[in-house]
């Protein structure tokens, strides 16, 4: 009894469908445009006016939110709702578990990133890259620490603000496509 449990359990892991086809170049060259055009002004802005002021745009989340935003845009989890409200939510729920625990780095990551996800899904803005957010805000080096809440602004809600310019911008130049599919 227990193994033919045990069997089924395993057996979900095949996986029950194939593989999706490859989208059309046209996509993958506008996703690309979006994903260089989105990093690059926020980075610019990094480089150019923030690092100068001993200030930072640019987290490595960024990164996964631009695969959303700029190369698949249809999905919910690409959203503006959801690239804004789940950076900011996870920002400020990594923000204070640091506070809360700053010699527990271990439990502050956990809870960290594991409350974000039960927020986000509660306030309907998930968005995966919001979980390294809320972690970037515990594990961060010590110029992440001293932002304290700021970094939920700078450079969280500005840098997904950007983002999202440019991803309205990029992703309704073609008439293949149509961003976003809903804002609420």
């Amino acid at each position: 009894m227990k193994l033919s449990m045990l069997g089924q359990y395993l057996s979900k892991m095949r996986g029950c469908s194939t593989c999706p086809p490859m989208v059309p170049l046209s996509e993958v060259a506008w996703s690309w445009v979006g994903a260089f055009l989105g990093i690059a002004v926020v980075a610019y802005l990094h480089d150019k006016f923030l690092a100068k002021i001993d200030m930072f745009m640019i987290i490595g989340s960024f990164g996964a939110s631009a695969v959303l935003i700029y190369g698949a845009i249809q999905s919910p989890l690409a959203q503006p709702r959801n690239l804004l409200g789940g950076h900011v939510i996870s920002a400020l729920i990594g923000v204070s578990l640091y506070k809360l625990l700053p010699s527990d780095l271990w439990l502050a990551a956990s809870l960290a990133v594991a409350l974000a996800i039960a927020v986000m899904h509660l306030t309907k803005t998930l968005h995966p890259p919001g979980g390294a957010t809320a972690l970037i805000a515990v594990i961060g080096s010590s110029k992440v620490h001293d932002l304290g809440y700021i970094y939920v602004l700078i450079p969280v809600a500005s840098g997904a603000l950007i983002m999202l310019i440019v991803a309205l911008l990029v992703n309704n130049i073609p008439r293949t496509r149509r961003y976003p599919e809903f804002w609420f």
